[in-house]
């Protein structure tokens, strides 16, 4: 499956913003979903998941709240809002597919990634 994210951009602390990740190639509804962020000199963080019908999502402490994860399977996207966003927020964006139906955070576990949208909040 192939993964292209948009929606990237800047803003001021407490915007908001929505990404998309459009995909081809296979069937979507086959696959877990995931986002995951990767600020300058630091680790790919696990953001959020949504599974295969949308219907379980999960997220990381320091988004829950704010974000929202969601998927239309019709329209073969995957979507983040991002609410009331921080500085601390910046980072590059990228969406993920994962053949494991079982929830998980670990990176390793998505098989198919997107080349990424810059995401910068400035305070």
């Amino acid at each position: 499956v192939q993964l292209v994210e948009s929606g990237g951009g800047s803003v001021q602390a407490g915007g908001s913003l929505r990404l998309s990740c459009a995909a081809s190639g296979r069937t979507f509804s086959d696959y877990r979903m995931g986002w995951f962020r990767q600020a300058p000199g630091k680790e790919r963080e696990f953001v959020a998941t949504i599974t295969r019908s949308g219907a379980g999502r999960s997220y990381t402490d320091s988004v829950k709240g704010r974000f929202t994860i969601s998927r239309d399977n019709a329209k073969n996207t995957l979507y983040l809002q991002m609410n009331s966003l921080k500085p601390e927020d910046t980072a590059v964006y990228s969406c993920a597919a994962s053949d494991n139906l079982a929830y998980t955070s670990d990176g390793s576990k998505y098989a198919y990634w997107g080349q990424g949208t810059q995401v910068t909040v400035s305070s």
